[in-house]
Formats: C-alpha cells, sequence, structure tokens
C-alpha cells in the first residue's frame, strides 16, 4: 500500500502544479486588474501599490514568485482584506465551512443510508415509493431554490407556528458566547438546505446497492440458515451495498467541508465560499489562486482517503497492483 501511497501524493503535487499553473494564467489572461475599480485614486497611487505588490513585474517572474512563497506554504496577501494573508483567512474561514459540512454530512448519512435500506427491503412499497418520490425532488431542486424555500416557511411564511429559525447566520456579539442549542438553531436552515441533494442521492445509491446485493448468492444462504433481515443487511449486505456512497463521499467531502458558495451567499455565512465570491468579484489574485489550491488540495486528499477506505470496506480490493 505505501508504493500506492507515494504514487498517488506525487500525482496530487503534479495536478496542483497543474491546477495552479491553469488558475494563474487565466486570471492574468482577463482584462483589466485587482485595483482597476478605484477609479478615484489617482494614477501615481494605482503604479505605487503595483510596484507594492509586484504587478508591474513580468508575467513570468510573478509565476516564479508565486511557485516560490508556495513552496513555503506562504499563499500571500489578500488585495482585499487589508492587513490579512490569504493564510489567515483560510484559517479564519475553514472552521465555520468545516462545521456546516460536516452537519451536513452526518444528517445526509444518518437519513440516506438507512432510507435506502428500508426502501430496498420494502421494494416497490409505499416507504419505497414516498421516498423515492421525495428524493427526486430533492434531486431536482436546486440547493439555491431549496434554501430559499426554507427561509420563507421558517422564517417568514404565513404560518407564524412555524417561525422558530432565523433566516441567517447570527455571530456572538463582542462578550457573548452562543450555546449550543442557539447554534443550531442558526445552522438548521443552511445544513438541511446543503444536505438536501447529498441526502436524496445517497438515499438513491444505497437503495440501488443493496437490491444488487440482495440478489446474489451469498444472501440466499444466509437467510436459508435462517438469519433474520437485519442481520443480513448489517453483517452480510451493507460492506458491499455502500461501496458506491464511499465512492461519492470524496467528492462530497471536499465540496461542502471548503464551503457551499451559493449557502454561505444566502445565508450570510463567514466561511470560505463567501470569501471565494468576494475574491473573483475583487480580483483579488491571491486569495483566488490560495483557495483554489487549498480546495483541490482538498478534494485530493479525500478521493487518495476514499481508495484507501475501499480496502477496509471490500476485502477483495487491493492496492498492490494499482
Amino acid at each position: 500500500m505505501l508504493p500506492y501511497i507515494l504514487r498517488r501524493l506525487t500525482m496530487m503535487l503534479v495536478v496542483l502544479w497543474a491546477v495552479v499553473t491553469a488558475t494563474f494564467l487565466l486570471m492574468h489572461a482577463i482584462p483589466g486588474g485587482p485595483f482597476d475599480r478605484e477609479r478615484v485614486v489617482p494614477a501615481a497611487v494605482k503604479d505605487a501599490v503595483a510596484r507594492r505588490y509586484r504587478l508591474d513585474d513580468p508575467l513570468w517572474r510573478q509565476y516564479a514568485d508565486y511557485l516560490a512563497h508556495l513552496a513555503r506554504f506562504d499563499l500571500g496577501p489578500s488585495y482585499t482584506y487589508q492587513g490579512r494573508t490569504v493564510n489567515d483567512i483560510i484559517a479564519d474561514g475553514f472552521p465555520t465551512s468545516a462545521l456546516l459540512g460536516f452537519l451536513s454530512i452526518v444528517l445526509s448519512l444518518a437519513a440516506g443510508v438507512p432510507l435506502g435500506m428500508i426502501s430496498a427491503a420494502r421494494r416497490n412499497g409505499w416507504i419505497d415509493n414516498a421516498s423515492m418520490l421525495a428524493a427526486i425532488g430533492l434531486v431536482s431542486v436546486p440547493s439555491f431554490v431549496l434554501a430559499s424555500m426554507l427561509i420563507y416557511l421558517f422564517a417568514y411564511g404565513p404560518v407564524p407556528a412555524l417561525h422558530c429559525l432565523p433566516a441567517s447566520w447570527r455571530s456572538a456579539l463582542p462578550g457573548e458566547s452562543l450555546g449550543l442549542p442557539e447554534r443550531l438553531r442558526t445552522l438548521a436552515i443552511p445544513v438541511f438546505s446543503l444536505a438536501g441533494f447529498s441526502l436524496a442521492y445517497i438515499t438513491r445509491l444505497t437503495r440501488a446497492g443493496f437490491i444488487e446485493v440482495l440478489g446474489q448468492d451469498y444472501i440466499r444462504t444466509a437467510r436459508a440458515k435462517g438469519l433474520g433481515t437485519m442481520r443480513v443487511f448489517l453483517k452480510h449486505g451493507l460492506r458491499n451495498a455502500i461501496s458506491p456512497v464511499a465512492t461519492y463521499l470524496g467528492p462530497l467531502v471536499a465540496g461542502v467541508f471548503t464551503g457551499s458558495f451559493v449557502i454561505e451567499r444566502i445565508y450570510a455565512i463567514p466561511g470560505l465560499g463567501k470569501f471565494y465570491v468576494t475574491s473573483i468579484a475583487n480580483r483579488d489574485y491571491p486569495l483566488i489562486l490560495g483557495l483554489t489550491i487549498f480546495y483541490c488540495a482538498f478534494l485530493v486528499a479525500m478521493n487518495l482517503l476514499v481508495d484507501i477506505g475501499y480496502v477496509f470496506l471490500d476485502p477483495r480490493v487491493s492496492l498492490r497492483g494499482k
């Protein structure tokens, strides 16, 4: 397994280099610069700022300097948030995005896997039909539409009894500490909005996996021995049936942990998604590059962990020949 992991880590470095190069060139290929929006600033001041951030250097020198700083894990200063580096912004924003992502993944797995199992066990029954109908609806509705519907229903809707959840992120005031119940109330709508698609998708993957597994000979043998349905499901079918779910978890974890741009923007959540959107609008080169690299590294790392996890889920899988 160690040679495989070393090869994957080498490939990870190559992928990161390719992403950095492509993002760097695309940013500079777009007309304009990060300070062109400041029209009231004299040209001399703009030139001084460009010299300060070395934006007047040739493109190849800027690229080489950025790679040199990146090798030291220095992502540079932010042009928009004066006095803060990209490393500081990631350190401040990632815990919030990670909390939101962690809760959404827990909700998706805690609800999606059991629903998929029940749907497979009661195939074509009313539970199966209802859960699949709900799954199709959640997969089809975009996250920003679902978020808007939940805000309207639980914050501004025509039923006052349902007005129990805040419509936006609530940060603690100076000297104030938000308790766990208040924090969960604040996160309830964003978590479900973010988990809607993945919950439905995991439900469908689990159902399809169990339907396929339940037709295998070893399941028939286990049932012929008199084992109960729950024991057959959990002991003999679960590990093989959730393999597609494990594959989906890699990009899912990377996506939700690093921040959902739409959800964080709608609920004014101070996570990485908010900074990513503003960095693009403000042409903040270091912040765009830093968040792109961070997201890419997280995605590749999660895919590697999923591949390693396959060995423990399915003993037939081996990494030696890969």
